[in-house]
C-alpha cells in the first residue's frame, strides 16, 4: 500500500502534467489566432491586389504592370488622402519609350514606334465606339506618354475594333470594366510589352508605399497588367471608386456620356452573378477612334 508521501508525489506529478497540457493548449490557442490573423490579412491583401488585374500572359490585364518605369522614379512622396499621388514629372519622361517583344500578338499589329515622344499636346480626346454606347475619353499625354503613345498606335491600326470587354468587377473595392483582349480571355495582348508611368513613377522601385492600395477614382482610364513591365493592349475603366496599389498607368479620364455607358453595364452584374467575370450585358468595342 502507497505511503502518504507516495501518494502526495502522485498528485504533484498528475497536476504538473495537466498544467503542462493546459499550458499547451494555451500556446496552440494563441498560435491558431495568429495564424488565422495572418491568413485573414493575406485574404484582404490579395482581394484588392489580384484584381486587376490578373492575366495569363506575359504580356499583361486589367492587369498591368512594369519592372522598372520606364521614366526615372523621383524620390518617394506621401499619397494624398488616399488618393494618387501629384504628378511630379521625372526628367526624362517620355524620353526613351520601349516596347520589347513578348508573347505571339492575339491580332496583327505594328508596334510603336520606340525612342522619345512627345508629351504635347498634352491631352488627346478619343471616342470608344462599343455596341451598348459611346465612352469618351481624354487620355493624358503629358503623364503617361508612352502609355499614350502604344493605346494610340493600337487604335489607328484597328486593333481594337471588334473585340470583347471580358471583364466586370462589382464588389470588392474594385469597380472596373476591362477590356483590349481581342481573344476575350484575359490573356491576349499586342505581342510587346511595357513600362508602367504615373502614378507607379512616383515612387522608388521598393518603396513600400507602391503596396498600399490608393483611391483610383470614378472616371479613371488605366492599363491593367500581369506584374511588372507587362503593360500591353489591356486596359480598364474605373466606373466608381476603386482600391488599388499604384502599379496601374493612369492615362486618360472618361467623359460623362461614358460613365453612363459604364453604369449601364454595371447595372447588369457579373454573368452568372458574383463579382468579377464576363459582364452579363456582353460589350464589344467597335472601334476607338482619336479626335
Amino acid at each position: 500500500m502507497p505511503t502518504n508521501e507516495q501518494r502526495r508525489a502522485a498528485a504533484k506529478r498528475k497536476l504538473e502534467r495537466q498544467l503542462e497540457r493546459r499550458a499547451a493548449q494555451a500556446r496552440r490557442r494563441r498560435l491558431y489566432t495568429i495564424i488565422g490573423s495572418a491568413v485573414a490579412v493575406v485574404a484582404v491583401i490579395a482581394a484588392v491586389g489580384i484584381f486587376v488585374f490578373t492575366r495569363g500572359d506575359s504580356d499583361n490585364t486589367a492587369t498591368a504592370a512594369t519592372t522598372t518605369p520606364s521614366a526615372s522614379p523621383t524620390e518617394s512622396v506621401e499619397v494624398t488622402q488616399g488618393g494618387l499621388p501629384p504628378f511630379n514629372p521625372p526628367a526624362d519622361l517620355g524620353a526613351d519609350c520601349q516596347y520589347p517583344a513578348a508573347q505571339p500578338a492575339s491580332k496583327p499589329n505594328t508596334p510603336p514606334r520606340t525612342g522619345k515622344v512627345p508629351t504635347e499636346p498634352a491631352q488627346v480626346s478619343a471616342s470608344m465606339s462599343t455596341d451598348q454606347g459611346n465612352i469618351g475619353l481624354m487620355l493624358d499625354n503629358a503623364k503617361a506618354p508612352c502609355t499614350v503613345n502604344s493605346f494610340a498606335s493600337l487604335a489607328q491600326q484597328g486593333y481594337f475594333n471588334d473585340t470583347p470587354c471580358h471583364r466586370l468587377t462589382t464588389g470588392g473595392g474594385l469597380s472596373v470594366l476591362q477590356c483590349g483582349d481581342p481573344t476575350g480571355t484575359g490573356s491576349g495582348g499586342p505581342g510587346y510589352q511595357f513600362a508602367n508611368e504615373y502614378p507607379t513613377n512616383q515612387f522608388q522601385p521598393d518603396d513600400p508605399k507602391l503596396q498600399n492600395p490608393v483611391l483610383y477614382p470614378r472616371g479613371t482610364l488605366a492599363m491593367a497588367n500581369a506584374g511588372p513591365g507587362t503593360n500591353g493592349s489591356q486596359f480598364f475603366l474605373v466606373y466608381k471608386d476603386s482600391m488599388l496599389p499604384p502599379n496601374y498607368t493612369v492615362f486618360g479620364t472618361i467623359d460623362d456620356t461614358g460613365l453612363a455607358t459604364l453604369d449601364k453595364i454595371a447595372a447588369g452584374g457579373v454573368e452568372g452573378g458574383g463579382q468579377d467575370g464576363k459582364p452579363a450585358i456582353p460589350v464589344t468595342v467597335k472601334s476607338i477612334g482619336l479626335d
